[in-house]
């Protein structure tokens, strides 16, 4: 379906506007979809997110800082989430060997084990992005990889900021 019909919104402003509205959009649909198969496990995006980030770096440790750079949600609160997995006792924190002001924080094998049940779901969710050839779905990733280019859109309102403010 386009769009258009899913909004009922027959005109934009510009080809650029409606990109965004549509990318707005796709964002809050994928969300939604995928936070489905996260609620019988008791997670949410970001607490999975977290999660990820941990399996990716097992067996080895990572800090709360580290795990706050790779995050997809720059806004969580990554100290909370891990308390919350720590709660669940999907990870484990110990005290950094290296800087004892600092937090490593390290998946457990029960967290491992949820990660696993949560994959063949997740496999079936990505299904839903199978109406695109794996071409178009590689196109799509670098295409939304060049928006976010230094010179993309993030720049570019700094720089209009700035000149409105001088």
């Amino acid at each position: 379906m386009s769009i258009e019909k899913d909004i009922k919104q027959n005109h934009f402003k510009s080809a650029y506007s409606k990109a965004v509205v549509n990318i707005v959009y796709t964002n809050s649909w994928l969300t939604s979809l995928q936070m489905e198969i996260f609620k019988p496990f008791d997670l949410t995006l970001q607490q999975y997110n977290v999660l990820r980030i941990l399996r990716g770096h097992y067996p080895t440790p990572i800090t709360v800082i580290a795990i706050i750079e790779r995050m997809l949600d720059k806004m969580s609160n990554a100290s909370r989430l891990v308390d919350k997995l720590l709660a669940k006792e999907l990870v484990e924190r110990r005290v950094c060997p290296d800087d004892r002001r600092a937090v490593d924080v390290l998946i457990t094998q029960k967290g491992l084990a949820l990660l696993e049940e949560i994959d063949i779901l997740q496999h079936k969710w990505e299904e839903h992005l199978h109406g695109l050839s794996e071409n178009e779905a590689l196109l799509l990733s670098d295409l939304l990889d060049k928006l976010r280019e230094p010179k993309s859109a993030n720049s570019q309102l700094q720089e209009l900021t700035e000149s409105i403010n001088n």
